[in-house]
């Protein structure tokens, strides 16, 4: 049986209310003469609540944010689109597919943070190199779920579309797209996470602006309140695009049945 989304929002809030009061506890109360969560280490809820508050009153996190976000969608539609393009081309080929096998596995197994030095050398500090090192991550995932999705396609449901008289355009309209985008979708979340991932450890790495460089630069004066802010923001930053993810997916997978029994 589903969850009532009333239940359910009350649920989260607890949790988000005792993980809070967790930490309050633990940086104020002294047990046996040492605090749990010491304030030089942890900080402490105020704290990071108005320095949040202090961000966003006098207008400086907006630049930061609006670098991040623009990082985080370049990433992902250059990421989707290539993953889509290729993955359906390798599932329509099986010999190119097996040609190129060895090296997409040794790509994909190459460690982002590696990378991310490499892209800055060639493209600079600015946004393309947080862009490239986004698309690195979206890539793959899209890639092997279109490949996954046109490669499940039912040969029983091939062999009748074809005794219909479909063409291969007909095919990829009706029968290879639809099956590649329900394998997308499932991973959509996936992929804007990915995205945002690569554009922060970009930040972080080395640059300007942006939320990544907000978080590093706490952190290299020890301003744990200003740490604890930015990873705040970048929560909410997140919950925002998975909400707009949610309902763009909702309105593209309309057709799609939804699933019968769900338990809690």
């Amino acid at each position: 049986m589903k969850t009532h989304p009333a239940k359910l929002l009350l649920l989260q809030i607890l949790v988000a209310v005792a993980v809070i009061a967790f930490w309050q506890f633990g940086a104020t109360v002294p047990i046996g003469g040492d605090y749990l969560l010491p304030e030089f280490f942890f900080s402490k809820p105020w704290d990071v609540i108005s320095r949040v508050y202090e961000l966003f009153a006098t207008g400086v996190i907006w630049k930061h944010l609006r670098i991040t976000l623009t990082e985080t969608v370049l990433a992902f539609i250059i990421g989707s689109v290539g993953g889509i393009v290729i993955g359906f081309w390798f599932a329509r080929k099986p010999t190119v597919a097996a040609v190129f096998d060895p090296y997409v596995k040794m790509a994909n197994a190459l460690p982002r943070v590696v990378l991310a030095p490499i892209f800055m050398l060639w493209l600079g500090l600015g946004i393309w190199s947080k862009v490239a090192l986004g698309v690195t991550l979206v890539f793959f995932i899209v890639f092997f779920n279109v490949y996954q999705g046109v490669k499940e396609v039912s040969p029983v449901v091939l062999a009748n579309a074809r005794m219909m008289g479909m063409n291969e355009r007909q095919l990829f309209r009706n029968v290879y797209w639809p099956s590649a985008l329900s394998w997308m979708f499932s991973s959509l979340h996936t992929s804007v996470g990915f995205a945002l991932v690569g554009a922060v450890v970009g930040e972080y790495l080395g640059s300007s602006a942006g939320l990544g460089y907000l978080i590093h630069q706490a952190e290299g004066v020890f301003d744990v309140t200003g740490v604890f802010a930015g990873m705040v923001i970048l929560a909410a930053f997140v919950l925002v695009i998975d909400v707009g993810v949610t309902r763009v997916e909702r309105r593209l997978l309309v057709w799609r049945p939804q699933p019968t029994g769900e338990q809690n």
